[in-house]
């Protein structure tokens, strides 16, 4: 009999749900060979993680800012003054979302 070209055997166990997703990932691939399929994935396979805290305290930054402006102009149309203290505070939260998406870009580039 001649040698194998790979001649390690590695083995591990699923469950029959597990199983079940993978014959379902090979058929998206159009790929029968399990043992191929499986080689593949450990050696080039990825998993992708992402980070949203930065997404998220933008979000927080703009909800707040929102809130803000809403509360300024229920205060502008039941009193008909504009405060310095609210255009302070816009100012304030409007340099908070630059600085956040400024410091997203940085990590980004």
């Amino acid at each position: 009999m001649t040698e194998r070209t790979r001649p390690v055997r590695i083995e591990f166990c699923v469950t029959e749900q597990e199983r079940q997703i993978i014959q379902s990932k090979m058929a998206q691939l159009g790929t029968k060979n399990i043992g191929a399929y499986l080689r593949k994935m450990a050696i080039d396979g990825y998993i992708i993680k992402v980070d949203y805290t930065q997404q998220k305290k933008l979000a927080a930054s703009v909800s707040r800012a929102a809130s803000n402006i809403n509360q300024i102009c229920r205060r502008i149309n039941s009193t008909g003054h504009l405060y310095a203290e609210d255009v302070a505070d816009l100012k304030e939260r409007q340099a908070e979302i630059w600085s956040l998406l400024k410091e997203a870009q940085r990590k980004e580039l």
